[in-house]
């Protein structure tokens, strides 16, 4: 299988920019979410920010950013048994996802970190 989109939503951002750059020299497009979607964008790496995508903006304080079928029905498609229901509603493959964790561990570590902080 070849990798045609990819899908970057990412906390911390070390190394994403060369990372980004690869997959664009390859001819690969790559989706991204707001904060990710502006780095790439301001280093001129070609990205399709999510909310473009979706149709949908980012919500509720950028909690909600990828939840949507055509990013989940993208990346859950069974290649092959997918493709009719995929066409009928305009989902793509996604063959690439490329996220890491929020630093919990390191936010609730800190002395001044309130529950709603760390819930957040």
């Amino acid at each position: 299988m070849s990798i045609k989109r990819a899908l970057i939503s990412v906390s911390d951002k070390s190394g994403i920019i060369e990372f980004a750059q690869k997959l664009a020299s390859l001819n690969i497009e790559i989706l991204s979410t707001g904060g990710t979607a502006k780095l790439l964008q301001e280093n001129n790496i070609p990205v399709i920010e999510v909310s473009d995508y979706t149709g949908y903006p980012e919500m509720m304080a950028g909690r909600v950013k990828t939840l949507n079928p055509k990013i989940h029905g993208g990346i859950l498609a069974r290649r092959g048994v997918d493709e009719k229901i995929m066409s009928e509603n305009e989902i793509s493959p996604i063959d690439l996802v490329v996220v890491n964790l929020y630093p919990f561990q390191e936010t609730i570590s800190r002395p001044d970190c309130s529950i709603e902080e760390a819930i957040e």
